[in-house]
């Protein structure tokens, strides 16, 4: 294991030698992945592009890729309740256990990992049909979670070699959503985990927030955003701090029993289309007041969207020296409050909206009280 010490700045790049070209996929374990296919696909517009199960010759697992424009999804359950997945799925509810780094040179780099203090859990192997072979490798992180590197360098086929194509849509409106912008990460001890990454994987820090940065009058919490060197894979790593009442990090380590995916935040280059078919197809949004909308103008300045039509649609927005961003956030997918999506469009902010913070967490904080765990 390296000793080397890493000294998180913000913008400072700390390796070079881990380089991602971006995230492969995300997977996401469920119960019951027929119908979770379904729930996906009608709400955000994926398409059904492929699926493993009984009918390809898996006996333990079934898996469907959903996809829209460059995001894969992977949705998987088990068949037998002692598998692994199932006994996840038990103890977390469904939720992210494998966010997947395309790269190259993949032994190398899997070696370069687990010297830097990564957490071996498999080696690099390859699987292999008629149009080549796929080397896939996993190093563990917090929680649960795993990170599976991908090497595709000798691969003409379809996604990955066990999976069968399909091409099967569900009827809803063109949602827009372009690829992965960035995935939150909730965990107990924030500084071990953004080390980690940096040492493990040369991620460097974007920006950091401490409680006071980042609070509504009764809760609060830290975040460190760590980033690759391609700026491609972004993880706010957030960590609840204490305050008046239960804060919404805090609400989703209870609930999920542990670390792990708060958020997966998807683009768009039409956050108002995106949102009102989104709407359309069922997904409930967080609200906010109008008085977020009276103040609007003179927080963030002169912006090319009518402020009637964000308030409309409840879309917050946010500025830094860079430009101004767009975002909202969805509630949470399943009963349990755990994981749930943020919609973001980039007009050159390379930030997370923390001027927003304040009105995220007093519109959760709203669904926290119907809910008894304010």
């Amino acid at each position: 294991m390296s000793n080397t010490k890493v000294e998180l700045k913000a913008d400072q790049f700390v390796s070079d030698v881990f380089p991602i070209e971006d995230i492969d996929y995300v997977e996401i374990l469920v119960g019951n992945a027929r119908q979770a296919v379904f729930y996906y696909s009608k709400l955000f517009g994926f398409r059904i592009a492929g699926y493993k199960g009984l009918e390809t010759g898996h006996r333990d697992v079934c898996s469907y890729l959903l996809q829209q424009g460059e995001i894969h999804l992977v949705l998987t359950s088990a068949y037998e309740p002692e598998h692994p997945i199932a006994k996840f799925v038990h103890t977390h509810g469904d939720g992210v256990k494998d966010v997947a780094f395309r790269v190259k040179q993949i032994e190398k780099l899997y070696q370069t990992a687990i010297d830097n203090g990564g957490i071996p859990i498999q080696p690099p192997q390859v699987i292999e049909d008629e149009y080549g072979k796929v080397t896939m490798a996993r190093i563990g992180a917090y929680g649960e979670m795993v990170h599976t590197l991908v090497e595709r360098t000798e691969y003409t086929g379809f996604f990955l070699p066990d999976f069968k194509e399909v091409n099967q849509s569900v009827s809803s409106y063109d949602t827009c959503l372009t690829r992965i912008d960035h995935l939150a990460i909730n965990v107990e001890n924030m500084d071990k985990w953004a080390k980690y990454y940096a040492n493990v994987f040369g991620f460097h820090l974007l920006n950091a927030f401490n409680k006071d940065d980042i609070s509504s009058d009764t809760s609060s919490l830290m975040t460190k955003a760590m980033q690759n060197d391609t700026e491609r894979v972004k993880f706010p790593i957030v960590e609840p701090a204490p305050g008046k009442k239960k804060s919404q990090v805090r609400e989703f380590l209870d609930y999920n029993r542990g670390d792990g995916i708060g958020h997966i935040a998807v683009e768009t280059d039409d956050i108002i289309k995106s949102v009102e078919n989104l709407e359309k197809n069922g997904l409930k949004f967080l609200y906010t007041p109008d008085a977020y909308y009276n103040l609007l103008p003179d927080r963030v300045g002169e912006i090319d969207e009518s402020v009637d039509s964000l308030n409309r649609l409840n879309i917050l927005v946010d500025r830094d020296e860079e430009g101004y961003l767009l975002q909202i956030f969805a509630q949470p997918m399943e009963d349990r409050p755990t994981l749930f999506f943020e919609v973001i469009q980039r007009k050159g902010s390379r930030g997370f909206g923390n001027g927003n913070i304040k009105a995220l967490f007093e519109a959760v904080e709203r669904e926290q009280l119907k809910r008894g765990n304010l």
